[in-house]
């Protein structure tokens, strides 16, 4: 039997792998000892797993397989940020995930689509198309490659924060995102804090108000204009799901949540959404609810139509925004050099959405114009 036909049991969380189990007539406990093994010690050999019957390992290797993307490059930025090309479809669709080393905590990037359906206008994952959803194999092995990788290289700590916020709009991939999270945060998994793993969305309304139902990790909204006619121009989800419904959605999420704020992110873009009347309209805006907020300078990548505001100015929207009692931080660009900052991240994949084709025609019209210029 080839690992193709066989169960992949990195797609099963705990309460998979325990029906899984129950199903090779095994007791549920199994589960726990299988995820210790695989994601807290980076075991994916059966025969290795010591305190399970030599039986059950056979059982094992002839019905389920551990199977992980292909590394098929990786990058180092001059600031120490590390990027990672997965083939997860042999050589047809490939994904990024970006490593984040700071003192404190080690954060990783992971993606939860290969592409994005949501094309918004400053994004260059977006420009690229979409393919297909990932699967919660294909999630949580970013987390286990980058972790016991780290761990390999006689590093104390592994990663310590994840963030989806790679490519792709997690809620748009609900299922698989979440049961990758259970493991994340499982005592058997990865243990992580739930407040250590953060989901970003552009805005999903009907998602949040189920993600509101199943956990309680920390959340982020990609925000990026004060008002509906602006963010409709930005994030075109806007206008299916425009800005009092995506509030009331996030007053939910927190509803009840000691100490819980929403994270709300906002790329700035030079003459778009970076006036002070933008920051004072904002502030009003997001002031309604507990939160903090991220102002993101634009990174540039080719052909891009925006430009990242300049330094003074983010500082002057920061101060207007912080004036009102919110949390304001501007981020450092990490990984610029290997594209692999905020809004970069690309992969390799056949696009069937046929958007990168249209962005394609795009550009070269704009280089016989330049050309001819």
């Amino acid at each position: 039997m080839s690992n193709t036909e066989k169960i992949n049991l990195l797609n099963l969380n705990r309460a998979g792998l325990e029906g899984f189990f129950v199903d090779l007539g095994e007791k549920p406990f199994r589960a726990k000892q299988l995820m210790q093994w695989v994601h807290q010690r980076g075991v994916t050999d059966f025969a290795q797993m010591t305190d399970m019957s030599k039986e059950l390992r056979k059982k094992l290797s002839q019905k389920a397989c551990i199977a992980f993307p292909i590394i098929s490059s990786t990058q180092q930025s001059k600031d120490g940020t590390r990027k990672w090309l997965l083939s997860v479809d042999g050589t047809e669709n490939a994904i990024e995930c970006v490593l984040i080393p700071e003192k404190s905590r080690t954060t990783l990037c992971i993606s939860s689509q290969v592409g994005c359906t949501l094309n918004c206008s400053f994004c260059s994952t977006g420009k690229q198309g979409f393919n297909r959803n990932l699967t919660t194999a294909e999630i949580i092995a970013q987390l286990h490659l980058v972790h016991h990788g780290l761990l390999r290289e006689g590093r104390k700590q592994g990663v310590t924060n994840v963030v989806m916020m790679g490519m792709g709009e997690p809620l748009l991939n609900f299922d698989a995102v979440m049961a990758a999270v259970d493991m994340m945060c499982d005592d058997y998994g990865y243990a992580l804090s739930k407040r250590r793993v953060t989901i970003s969305t552009a805005g999903v309304v009907p998602a949040i108000k189920k993600l509101n139902q199943v956990t309680d990790v920390s959340l982020a909204v990609s925000l990026h204009a004060p008002n509906d006619a602006l963010r409709e121009q930005l994030v075109p989800l806007n206008r299916k799901y425009p800005i009092r419904e995506l509030f009331d959605a996030c007053r939910v999420y927190i509803d009840g949540r000691k100490n819980r704020k929403i994270t709300f992110e906002y790329v700035m873009l030079k003459g778009v959404n970076d006036s002070l009347a933008h920051a004072r309209e904002l502030a009003k805006l997001i002031g309604s609810i507990p939160c903090k907020l991220n102002l993101i300078p634009f990174n540039p990548y080719p052909y891009a139509i925006y430009q990242c505001s300049d330094t003074t100015t983010i500082d002057r929207f920061r101060e207007t925004v912080s004036s009102k009692g919110i949390i304001t931080v501007t981020r450092r660009a990490r990984g610029e050099d290997i594209d692999a900052a905020c809004g970069q991240l690309v992969g390799q994949f056949k696009d069937r959405s046929r958007r990168s084709q249209k962005y394609q025609i795009e550009l070269e019209q704009i280089g016989k114009i330049s050309h001819a210029c």
